[in-house]
Order: structure tokens, then sequence, then C-alpha cells
């Protein structure tokens, strides 16, 4: 992997990211699916977040990132779990009356940084995840 850099900085700063729906829904198919990758796609470009790798499954996001240091993984969560929850109910409506609450995403998230394993293996992993998942959607 090359480094990035800023106007100061050089860095190497990647993250494997993992977040669910709440009470983590199977509903992450079809149209909701595509939308929910558009604006992962979009948010990050927004905030010069390179997204490596990705999958999107019935019931989690899978992602692997490059954050700039300027930018903290925590803000960074917060911004795109809210955005995207916003966009996906100005998209699918039926989502905000179906369950009661404006909730799509649960608060919680898991981030690991790449270092100790190396790209290959994340990407490979979450590659299968995405291949689980297709292989489950056709029974």
């Amino acid at each position: 992997m090359d480094k990035s850099s800023l106007s100061h900085t050089a860095y190497i700063c990647t993250y494997h990211i993992v977040f669910i729906p709440k009470y983590r829904r199977k509903i992450m198919y079809g149209k909701v699916k595509k939308d929910v990758v558009e604006i992962i796609k979009k948010l990050c470009a927004m905030k010069s977040v390179e997204l490596m790798e990705g999958a999107v499954c019935k019931d989690h996001v899978h992602m692997y990132a490059s954050i700039p240091p300027k930018l903290r993984i925590s803000e960074f969560m917060g911004y795109l779990k809210c955005k995207s929850a916003l966009m996906l109910f100005d998209r699918h409506p039926e989502f905000g009356t179906k369950w009661g609450t404006r909730q799509f995403w649960a608060r919680g998230y898991f981030v690991a940084t790449v270092g100790n394993v190396n790209e290959d293996t994340i990407t490979e992993y979450i590659r299968q995840q995405e291949e689980n998942d297709k292989l489950t959607d056709e029974r």
C-alpha cells in the first residue's frame, strides 16, 4: 500500500470497520443494498476517505478504508452512520414508519487498524463474506 499525504503529513492509516443495522435486521438486499453501497461511497468521498474494499451483507457492512489522520475514526463513523441513515430514510420512507423509530444503524461498530494482519487477508475475508451472502441468497 502506498502512503497518502496531506499538506504536511504522510500517512498510512487503514482500518477494518464493521457495523450493523439496528437489532441486526436482515434488510440490506436488492435495492436497499445498492443504495447503501452508493451512499457509503458518496459519503466517503465527501470526507476524503478512500474506500479500498467493502461488502454490504444482509445484516452488516464491512469496510476497508484509509482515513486521514486529521479525521478521528469516531467522528467519521458518527458522520457516516448519521448521514447514511438520513439518506436511506429519504429513499425508503417505509423504514421510518415500519419500526416506529428513525434509527437505521445500531449504536456501536467494530474497528481494527490494519497492521498485524496484511491487506490481502482482510480483502479476501471481505470477499468471502460477500460470497457467503450470495450463497445464502440463492437458497
